[in-house]
């Protein structure tokens, strides 16, 4: 089991390996299917090793020797437990059907080795991520996905906008990153390891644990997971993250990368529990985040824009659940989303290839003639989406609503908030619908459909989105078990519901409620025609412009951060660099320089000026004797 256990992280990393140092291949075909085949042959492994722990309850490791520093023994340790069972089959099953949809997605792309060597490697390195044992090991997958996530985000690196895309993700997660580093040297000096089993026993054993210092670890280690998940304040880089080929837009929405941020917290839960302060402002950041995203998405109409926004605000419902205390809801809402959240990506991926790159819902429109495959599959995610029964997203969605209200760290005010960002998820869902499979085609280019490598994964996506929700069944519908949580009870912390004013039942009945009204309201501006929604933009233009343009957050962090950054930088350039910092380090050269000068005007060659300097040295020393005797 060792062996498959590492052969699933180590298979897309050969196959990353063979694609873009080796072969190196024009051709999409043959180098997407090495990349799909080792993609593929990862999930037949994280199969397998699933199969062993649901049977046998066996937990896989592998362990190497890695560091040894003072009191510092640490290992390249992996572990195959419960929470990784879900995590890997999400990374690698959707990763897989990724893969494939983008072989005839980069049909035309003339480096497509380029590509899928970065989309194997993303996926080895979460895997790494979700299977380390430790903080460290998980840390080099963090930062693997982060990695990746510039290369693929830049891939089109000619065009400087999506260039800069790229480095803006990547610099906004290194300031997560920080805060990660903070929080794992806060975590060796308290407990002294960085192992999961080892931190969780010492917390479930000890009484004696400072709790300031613990809730500080716990601060910086969501100061992380802000970054990589998205969160307020460090969330702007993850919409214009769509500079990238769609495929990779899906792959980081929805499998990997921003799911990063969730998981570390889930995995983490033993200290949360004892953090109740750090837990009470998660809940709160996720609630504003869920909120904050929502509105900015009902203004956009850029297809991917609609959808990154999207994910910003089903992060922070995902938050909420982690703040309150229910991380197994969390972690149901995660692979829930993964489907429904790759499954839309992908569409808008068809779309925008059929419709030769164009990306505004305005200019779209009665495609569900020209697109039957990805009308239907939409359709499907679209309500898994917004929270209609019995799709996936009514399970898990609703079950963070009602957790939010009687989670242990619950309260009316988080579950209110919640559930108006489910309205204007279902508001913005449904505009994005009728937008662009409704009224009269408005746009200049011939739509057309793709093939079925494309329609292929958005079917398996479409099944997946329908039926994945049945595994979490909300205890207080009493039809089938809830597996999830059985399978999640050994590792992640679980809960008790608290008496409050809805039972689970008339929760869920709200929600779907609140889903059906943010439907009509859609179906009202946008069905019929979208002048009747330009109308009424026109009368609430202030708050528009305002949606419209993200609450100018960009041009804000512009103001405080990078013009006084940029300002000082200019400074550092232009004068401290040159005359003190390269002074310091150039004067010993300089010495040398000026010392080998006079030596070279002494080394002539020329005898005239040897003996000119013999005859002056000779009178000196006489004139020294002389000056001598006279005295």
């Amino acid at each position: 089991m060792e062996f498959l256990l590492l052969g699933m992280i180590l298979i897309p990393l050969l196959g990353s390996a063979l694609n873009g140092l080796i072969l190196r291949s024009g051709s999409p075909t043959r180098t997407g299917t090495l990349a799909s085949a080792a993609a593929g042959l990862s999930f037949i492994a994280a199969v397998a090793l699933s199969w062993n722990y649901l049977t046998t309850g066996e937990i896989v490791t592998a362990s190497f020797e890695w560091l040894r520093v003072g009191s510092l023994d640490l290992n390249w340790g992996f572990r195959f437990d419960a929470i990784t069972v879900l995590m890997s089959l999400v990374v690698t099953g959707i990763g897989t059907l990724i893969h494939i949809f983008s072989v005839g997605y980069m049909d035309e792309e003339p480096t497509p080795y380029r590509f899928f060597a970065y989309l194997n490697l993303f996926l080895s390195a979460m895997l790494i991520l979700v299977t380390g044992a430790n903080l460290p090991v998980m840390f080099v997958g963090w930062e693997g996905v982060g990695l990746c996530s510039y290369l693929l985000i830049g891939y089109w690196y000619e065009d400087i906008k999506k260039a800069d895309a790229g480095l803006k993700a990547f610099v906004i997660n290194r300031i997560g990153d920080a805060g990660f580093l903070i929080g794992i040297f806060m975590l060796f000096q308290i407990f002294g390891t960085v192992d999961f089993e080892s931190m969780k026993q010492i917390v479930d054993g000890s009484g004696t644990l400072n709790v300031r210092w613990l809730q500080f670890a716990a601060f910086f280690l969501f100061v992380g997971a802000m970054g990589k998940s998205a969160q307020i304040p460090l969330f702007t880089w993850l919409p214009d993250a769509m500079a990238g080929p769609t495929p990779v837009s899906a792959l980081i929405h929805a499998a990997t990368m921003v799911t990063a941020g969730v998981y570390l917290l889930a995995r983490m839960g033993f200290l949360f529990q004892v953090s109740p302060d750090v837990s009470h402002f998660v809940a709160t950041i996720g609630c504003a985040t869920a909120l904050f995203a929502a509105s900015i998405a009902t203004a956009q109409r850029d297809i991917k824009k609609i959808l990154a926004y999207s994910t910003v605000s089903q992060l922070g419902f995902m938050f909420v659940a982690l703040g309150v205390g229910a991380y197994s809801v969390a972690l149901f809402h995660v692979m829930t989303h993964a489907f429904f959240k790759a499954l839309l990506f992908l569409a808008a991926g068809t779309i925008i290839h059929g419709l030769h790159g164009e990306q505004d819902v305005c200019k779209m429109g009665g495609l569900r003639k020209h697109f039957p495959v990805t009308f239907i599959t939409t359709t499907i995610a679209v309500a898994a989406i917004c929270g209609l029964p019995p799709l996936s997203g009514f399970f898990s969605k609703d079950a963070i609503v009602f957790a939010a209200l009687t989670g242990p760290y619950g309260s009316p005010y988080l579950w209110a908030g919640l559930s108006l960002a489910s309205l204007l998820t279902a508001f913005y869902m449904s505009r994005f619908y009728f937008l662009v499979f409704f009224g009269e085609y408005r746009g200049d280019a011939h739509p057309h459909e793709g093939g079925w490598a494309m329609k292929f994964p958005l079917l398996d996506l479409a099944i997946g989105s329908a039926v994945v929700g049945f595994l979490g069944m909300p205890h207080g519908l009493h039809l089938l078990p809830n597996y999830l949580d059985q399978l999640l009870v050994p590792t992640v912390p679980g809960w008790e519901e608290s008496h409050a004013f809805l039972t689970e039942i008339q929760s869920m009945g709200v929600a779907v409620a609140v889903a059906c009204l943010g439907i009509g309201i859609a179906a009202f501006f946008y069905l019929p025609s979208p002048a009747r929604s330009e109308k009424a933009a026109g009368k609430l233009l202030a708050i528009d412009t305002i949606l419209k343009n993200k609450y100018w957050v960009d041009e804000l962090y512009e103001v405080l951060f990078v013009a006084p950054f940029r300002f000082l930088s200019g400074i550092a350039a232009r004068f401290i660099d040159p005359r003190v910092i390269d002074a310091a380090v150039l004067f010993p050269s300089r010495l040398a320089r000026a010392g080998g000068t006079l030596l070279t005007f002494i080394q002539s060659g020329s005898a005239q000026f040897y003996l000119w300097i013999m005859l002056t040295g000779g009178l000196l020393v006489l004139w020294q004797a002389l000056k001598g005797l006279i005295v």
